[in-house]
Formats: C-alpha cells, sequence, structure tokens
C-alpha cells in the first residue's frame, strides 16, 4: 500500500508529520481518530482529526505564458485538522435513511415531572 507523509494541526499530534496509508483512489481517509490509552486502564480517548486541503497553488502572473489572471487554484495535498467535538455528525446521508434521534427524553416529556406530582 501506498502512504503519504501528512501534517497534522492542533490537538496533540500539533506540527507533527505521519505516515498515512492512502486509499484505492490516492487519497488519505477523510477522518483519522488516534485512541490514546488511560492511564487508570480505563476505555482508551479517541482524538479525531479531519482531512482539509493544504493548500492551493500560486499561479502565473497576468500576461506571463499564461492566459489565467492569478491563482491557478491547483491542489497542493491534504492535511489533518484537529476536531475537538469528536464523531459529531458526519453520517453518510442515504434517502432511504432514518433521521438521528435526538438524545434526551421525548417530545412532551420534562424531566421534573415526576417530582411535580410528588410535592402534591
Amino acid at each position: 500500500m501506498k502512504s503519504e507523509d501528512t501534517l497534522f494541526e492542533g490537538g496533540p499530534l500539533d506540527g507533527r508529520v505521519l505516515p498515512v496509508l492512502l486509499g484505492p483512489t490516492g487519497h488519505p481517509p477523510k477522518t483519522y481518530r488516534v485512541p490514546v490509552p488511560d492511564a487508570a486502564g480505563g476505555p482508551p480517548t479517541v482524538l479525531v482529526y479531519r482531512r482539509v486541503q493544504a493548500g492551493t497553488s500560486m499561479g502565473v502572473p497576468p500576461g506571463k505564458l499564461s492566459r489565467a489572471w492569478g491563482s491557478l487554484g491547483l491542489h497542493q495535498g491534504w492535511k489533518y485538522a484537529f476536531d475537538p467535538e469528536g464523531d459529531k455528525g458526519r453520517r453518510l446521508k442515504w434517502p432511504w435513511s432514518k433521521p438521528e434521534r435526538p438524545s434526551g427524553p421525548g417530545p412532551g416529556v420534562t424531566p421534573d415531572a415526576g417530582a411535580d406530582a410528588a410535592d402534591e
């Protein structure tokens, strides 16, 4: 498999360049998850990084060897940006998929409903 040295920005891996395996299309994965073991032996904390574009090319100034005015905007690789919120969102949205249920009680249910009835 091919790999590509990729820059990580933000979070604990800020400034590090790590080899990341490329997929069949030649791109690194959209999300990169790093499990960090807990010192007390509990469940590991998972750090989530999202793939973003590393930059674009500058291009040729107007009137010199090109009809392009200013930047050509060619893609210059990928980098990963730290996502402090983790895996929220970013699900495949198929037309036949059910919408996500909000966490918590259903509509019309208040958390203090049982306490009010006990006070009366």
